[in-house]
């Protein structure tokens, strides 16, 4: 039913176990996956005048190399898995931006993500990148927790 799967991740432990669900569901469709790690920039890079007087480099790099290691992480458990996999590290403000982005420029039929399950203050405050996909996308999602 499902050709191309897009799999974001962010390294963290609940990200790989959704990740192996996902490859083991890829697997079983004979589909692939399109891995995607992406590496947020600091919110007030949008608004060079508020930080003008700080150096980000340090932040970019342990960003870049986290989203880096996730997709080395991701091919490895694609490789053991069987599973065709194509792994991107991109950067974005708003991760679930260049999720939207890249399974329609990727032809993905199906997002596969994990929910970190906050509630109540902290899903106020933080957020959840997931229900921002699930806003912002026609393309399925699944969500693993």
């Amino acid at each position: 039913m499902f050709r191309k799967i897009l799999v974001p991740t962010d390294g963290s432990p609940l990200s790989e176990k959704s990740a192996r669900a996902a490859l083991a569901f890829a697997a079983a469709q004979q589909a692939s996956v399109v891995g995607l790690a992406v590496a947020e920039l600091y919110p007030f890079m949008l608004m060079p005048e508020a930080g003008a007087m700080v150096d980000m480099t340090h932040y970019e790099e342990i960003q870049d190399k986290s989203a880096q290691q996730a997709m080395q992480r991701l091919q490895a458990l694609a490789a053991e898995a069987g599973v065709a996999c194509e792994v991107l590290a991109t950067r974005g403000v708003h991760p679930y931006e260049e999720i939207v982005s890249t399974a329609a420029s990727r032809g993905c039929d199906l997002i596969w993500m994990a929910s970190h399950g906050r509630r109540g203050i902290d899903k106020l405050l933080l957020g959840s990148e997931t229900q921002r996909v699930l806003t912002h996308t026609t393309v399925p999602v699944m969500v693993w927790r």
